[in-house]
């Protein structure tokens, strides 16, 4: 039993930092000097690092993940009229950009297991303008990469990926990105892989989607001053490609480290079992499940209790988070999308019942020992 209360943020990038700050301050000064602040040399680096890293050919760099999935939509001739297959358990910008591309969402249930997309009940929302799927692999973990090609295969749709919370996981011989047309990705500083800010790219195998997100991304300009589509202004600082291509390198130990972290709150949330709680389903996925997030579910016996067991748990020093509280469809700005409570029910199951841990490379032995001590002494 620890005796001293331990402090355990949410997010802790200091861990990170430090090792790394001269190389990421002479990142900066490097840029600073050059005075190539837009589209700089530092972008270009860090595309064909990252396109690399994931096993595609092509990468570009965009303002935010948000935007890395509307430009990268549109890029993938999805738009007005066209409708995208998009898990209503997932953070709001997947929902935002479909809109954004000018297409419209058709929410879907998830698996209550994986929290993931449910493939199955997707099937029965196809309609005959449905162009595309939109895989959220979230917290870290891929939609099966078989069961959405055979999907997508068989119904003949585009798949776009949104890998916002997946770098370099891994599924059936797959990376997050590789499965379909393309794919999105966030650098929002507590990603896996994070900026000094926002950012995203679009990642995709196909060269002519990737100068069309090139042309998307700076005013639809595919050279300067000639506009030939209508584009916007989305562009990856190279400031912040600079301290990403310093990250990268990284990523394959600290995504090693959230998953020991993520071992060591199995092992010890064994007994609690039987009591109720409900641990992540790692969904054959293994060792490529990179844990962005670590979320446990409370079940009957606890969910009613969920605010207090925070409360509790931060009254310890012991920061958590909800992901996320609110389903897509039940969110107040988007009822005009038409539904109501208990039309996705195994998403607002889960939405009472989850509670977000501690996670990021890091994180110690003593920090997780104390989360799981508290935990006992809260949940017994």
């Amino acid at each position: 039993m620890i005796q001293k209360p331990i402090k355990v943020p949410f997010v802790d990038l200091r861990w990170q930092h430090q090792p790394l700050s001269a190389d990421l301050q002479q990142a900066i000064t490097s840029v600073v000097e050059r005075g190539d602040f837009v589209l700089g040399q530092a972008v270009t680096e860090f595309e064909s690092s990252f396109a690399a890293a994931c096993g595609m050919e092509w990468a570009v760099g965009v303002a935010s993940g948000t935007d890395a999935i509307a430009l990268g939509l549109k890029a993938c001739g999805i738009g007005q009229g066209d409708e995208v297959l998009v898990p209503t358990n997932t953070f709001i910008a997947s929902v935002i950009a479909v809109l954004q591309a000018g297409a419209t969402p058709i929410l879907v249930d998830c698996d209550p297991q994986t929290a993931l997309i449910d493939l199955d009940l997707a099937v029965e929302s196809l309609t005959p303008r449905t162009r595309a799927v939109l895989p959220v692999h979230l917290y870290g973990q891929m939609v099966s990469p078989k069961q959405l090609k055979d999907f997508a295969d068989t119904h003949h749709l585009t798949i776009f990926e949104d890998a916002a919370q997946s770098h370099l996981a891994s599924r059936e011989s797959y990376y997050a990105g590789t499965i379909g047309q393309a794919a999105a990705f966030s650098f929002y500083p507590s990603k896996n892989l994070g900026a000094f800010g926002n950012g995203g790219i679009v990642v995709t195998n196909d060269e002519q989607i990737a100068k069309k997100v090139r042309s998307l991304r700076n005013y639809g300009a595919p050279r300067k001053y000639y506009h030939t589509e209508l584009g916007t202004n989305s562009r990856l600082d190279t400031i912040q490609a600079a301290i990403l291509q310093v990250k990268l390198p990284c990523l394959t130990e600290w995504n090693q480290q959230r998953n020991w972290a993520a071992q060591q709150y199995e092992t010890g949330f064994q007994s609690l079992i039987n009591s109720g709680l409900i641990l992540p389903i790692r969904n054959d996925s293994g060792t490529g499940h990179v844990y962005h997030l670590y979320v446990i579910r409370l079940g009957k016996s606890f969910e009613e209790k969920r605010e207090e067991i925070q409360q509790k748990l931060a009254s310890k020093g012991i920061q958590t988070g909800i992901h996320y509280p609110v389903p897509c469809h039940l969110q107040s700005a988007y009822q005009f999308l038409g539904h109501r409570s208990g039309d996705f029910p195994q998403a607002e199951k889960l939405s009472a019942q989850i509670l977000s841990l501690p996670m990021y490379p890091g994180l110690k032995s003593d920090q997780i020992d104390w989360v799981v001590e508290q935990c006992h002494d809260i949940l017994n």
